[in-house]
């Protein structure tokens, strides 16, 4: 069975998109966010699931990785749950939750798993200009691993607020990885992982390619070789090693590569560096439809490309682990 776990839709109400693709852009005019009017046509997913061999995807949003409005939160899941009922077997759902609002947030993802049937929820790597590791987000932490609901971090719908990257797409281009690799290391060094014992977290794209970066994140939190043992903000350390956070705690899924034209060969090479930085058995298989790559063609030659690398029965056999309710959910 192959899973697509990073798989995007949103309601067609919420889409505001014309007839062809184009950048929704921030107030300083940087593109944010991907407005792609395949979101909002599942006939089309399906086609190109059935074409490409992917037999269920994992429906999450832009229009709610940071969402504080839970109104909003709330259509987003409702639709996700109709897709779920009218395609019955094809679509899994995340929740979408105003991550920050504790009371809000523990309620709207109980109604998700208990009601709707979803097995995790969806955060982007900074909410509102916070980080991860913040402790108003310690109620959803908690009510996740109460749950058994994974959390799926994707990169935030926005670009980050640092005026170099506002040229060349950068926010997109390495803004987003970086707000990731980000993301990951400050719930290692803040304990997030320590606290929360039962927490399962799947981060988007490799964790933007964090394994790349372990020699020199190991190397800095010598805390007292680089000046920084007594500095606040400065010196925290994991409470563990990284390699058990990266190799037993985390889950990263394979997406990351942007098409299209040479969507196998692109992937091929993401997914290979991938797979020498982190344990063969957190990895699981996403694609980013319809967002990195649209063209049903290219996305079946993934697949297909995938399928042949000595490492794909890892990447698709991983499938239970993350989703052990799988059965159930779809």
């Amino acid at each position: 069975m192959i899973v697509d776990f990073q798989h995007h839709f949103t309601p067609r109400e919420l889409l505001n998109a014309g007839s062809s693709v184009s950048a929704k852009l921030d107030k300083n005019g940087n593109p944010a966010y991907l407005v792609n009017p395949l979101l909002a046509d599942l006939d089309a997913h399906i086609r190109m699931m059935d074409l490409a061999g992917i037999d269920i995807a994992v429906l999450s949003s832009g229009a709610g990785f940071d969402q504080p409005d839970l109104g909003i939160c709330q259509r987003v899941n409702d639709a996700i749950a109709k897709a779920n009922r009218d395609y019955r077997g094809r679509f899994i759902g995340l929740a979408h939750v105003p991550a920050l609002d504790g009371k809000a947030a523990v309620k709207e993802l109980e109604r998700c798993v208990k009601e709707l049937g979803f097995p995790g929820v969806t955060v982007g790597s900074e909410l509102q200009g916070r980080a991860l590791d913040d402790p108003a987000l310690h109620p959803l932490w908690e009510a996740a691993q109460k749950l058994g609901a994974y959390v799926f971090v994707h990169p935030l719908p926005a670009v980050i607020n640092w005026n170099l990257m506002y040229a060349d797409d950068l926010g997109r281009v390495i803004g987003w990885e970086f707000s990731l690799m980000n993301a990951a290391l400050r719930m290692m060094n803040a304990g997030v992982l320590d606290r929360f014992p039962g927490l399962t977290v799947q981060f988007a794209h490799f964790a933007g390619g964090i394994g790349r970066y372990m020699g020199r994140i190991r190397g800095f939190v010598q805390r007292e070789k680089w000046g920084t043992a007594e500095v606040p903000g400065h010196n925290r350390r994991p409470a563990k090693s990284y390699d058990h956070y990266l190799n037993s705690r985390l889950f990263y899924d394979c997406a990351g590569w942007a098409g299209p034209n040479m969507a196998a060969e692109l992937g091929l090479h993401w997914i290979k560096f991938g797979m020498q930085e982190v344990a063969h058995s957190q990895v699981v298989f996403a694609t980013d439809y319809p967002q990195a790559v649209r063209e049903d063609q290219e996305v079946k030659e993934y697949v297909q490309a995938v399928k042949a690398l000595p490492e794909s029965a890892a990447i698709f056999g991983n499938t239970q682990r993350l989703l052990p309710r799988l059965a159930k959910a779809a």
